[in-house]
Order: structure tokens, then C-alpha cells, then sequence
């Protein structure tokens, strides 16, 4: 598998898949290992699980993989929009409950339930997360560069596992481009996220990313300097990230990086 390098000493490790559903395939196939040797291991596995477009094909593979005692998993939720209910068709509660948990007997799933207090939800799960070390987390990127909903500029600093963040109008208009609103008014303001620090204290990382509208927000993560403004490059610091593309979201990284990398077959 392909390793790029940086500066800071790590590696990340960068696939690109044939189409969105062999990506997904391969991101639910290398998280489902990292959950049955954490299951293993401890008895016990943690996830962290996101929502949007670049997840819809690898949960549909993860909730499918074999061999793993869901019971003995623990799940949390990565972000919410504050403002808005589960009967929203946009709402990231409404859409794990119906994608994941749902189709999985999990031993617990931790949902950022924000119609009542956000505060109060972000300080409940919160303490719940960082009780234990978290195994893998399943992430994207958004065209902006956002890791969760950390818009740039992120904050980089904060050592809470949640915050109550402003959305920002390029990650506001995604949602709208994706299909979940109507209207740019429609979107929420603010959402709850996890910070990006509690994110990258998660042992292993896969963040899936496709689609050609991504590409910019890829390079910048992957070829650019680690920096609050484009806040999944933050990544590159992450002692074992593996980033999933398809062709169209890598295209426009460099032939050395693009020449370099994995399609995911074992060799």
C-alpha cells in the first residue's frame, strides 16, 4: 500500500478505488477488521460513525461484513445540525438510525440528540467518548476541507470532545447541493461536532471521500500544509489514517501521489 510522507513523521496511507462502491466495500472490509481485533483484543470496540453522501455506500458494506459480535460494539455519533428534528429528512440522527443502527444489533449507539440542549448533549456523550480510547472512526471531507463540522477555520486547539460550531456558507451550500434542503435558508447555522482533537485521538481513521466535487478539498488535505483552514489536513498527523478515494475525487492530486497509490487489491 502506498504511503505518502510529511515533515511530521507519519504516514498516510491513500487508496483509490475503482467507483464510490468498491470504495466503500473497502472501507467497510478494513474497518470491520479493526473492529473484530479490537472485539478481540478488549473485549469491547468503539467506533465513531459519519453521514452524509461519501458514507452512504460504506455503511451499506459495513453493516454486511461478517464475523463481527455487534453487541459487544459501542457507537458514537460524529455530528448533528442544531435546530432540526429526526423527522427532518436531513437529520444525521434520522439517517444513522435508518442506515446503521437499525440494521445492526449494536450494544450502544450514543445519538447527538440536539433538539433539547445542545450544551447538555455535547457534555453527556462527550464524557462518554473520552472515558475509553476510541478504535476506528469512520469520516469524510467536505468540499470545504471540513473534518466533521470543524469549518475552516477549525479549531485545532480545543481539548473538548464536542463543540457547538457556526456553519459556514461553502458547507451550508453543499448540504443544499446534495439534496437535504431546499434552500440555503433552510440550513441550520450551527451544529454540534466533535472537535477535531477528539477525532484524531481515535486509533485507526478511514475517511472516505468521493466525487469530483471533493477533489479540491482532497489535494488540499493530502498535498498542502497542515493548517485550521483547511481543516481535514490535519489528518497528516494521524499515526495510522487511511484516506478512500474513487478516480474522481483523486484526480487532482499529483502523478507521484496518484501513480503511487493502492486500489485496495491484495497482493
Amino acid at each position: 500500500m502506498f504511503h505518502t510522507d510529511f515533515e511530521i513523521g507519519y504516514t498516510m496511507d491513500i487508496v483509490i478505488a475503482s467507483d464510490v462502491e468498491k470504495m466503500g466495500q473497502l472501507a467497510a472490509e478494513k474497518g470491520a477488521a479493526v473492529i473484530r481485533d479490537a472485539i478481540s483484543d478488549n473485549r469491547r470496540a468503539r467506533i465513531i460513525v459519519a453521514t452524509g453522501a461519501s458514507q452512504f455506500t460504506v455503511l451499506k458494506h459495513l453493516v454486511a461484513q461478517p464475523d463481527i459480535d455487534w453487541s459487544m460494539v459501542d457507537g458514537f455519533h460524529l455530528d448533528e445540525y442544531i435546530g432540526i428534528d429526526r423527522s427532518h429528512p436531513a437529520s444525521f440522527c434520522r439517517y444513522l438510525d435508518e442506515r446503521f443502527v437499525q440494521q445492526v444489533p449494536i450494544g450502544s449507539f450514543q445519538f447527538l440528540d440536539a433538539e433539547g440542549s445542545p450544551a447538555e448533549v455535547a457534555a453527556r456523550v462527550g464524557q462518554l467518548v473520552m472515558a475509553q480510547p476510541v478504535d476506528v472512526a469512520f469520516v469524510g471531507i467536505g468540499e470545504n476541507g471540513h473534518l466533521a463540522f470543524n469549518d475552516p477555520p477549525a479549531n485545532f486547539e480545543t481539548n473538548d470532545p464536542y463543540l457547538i460550531v457556526d456553519l459556514d456558507e461553502a458547507c451550508r451550500q453543499q448540504q443544499v447541493g446534495e439534496g437535504w434542503f431546499a434552500s440555503l435558508a433552510d440550513v441550520p447555522k450551527q451544529a454540534l461536532s466533535m472537535s477535531v482533537n477528539q477525532i484524531m485521538k481515535t486509533r485507526t481513521i478511514i475517511c472516505s471521500v468521493p466525487d469530483e466535487r471533493k477533489a479540491e478539498a482532497v489535494r488540499g488535505s493530502v498535498e498542502g500544509a497542515v493548517t485550521p483552514n483547511v481543516p481535514a489536513s490535519i489528518l497528516q498527523n494521524h499515526a495510522a489514517c487511511t484516506l478512500m478515494l474513487d478516480p474522481a475525487s483523486a484526480k487532482l492530486l499529483s502523478e507521484a501521489t496518484k501513480s503511487g497509490a493502492s486500489d485496495g487489491s491484495v497482493s
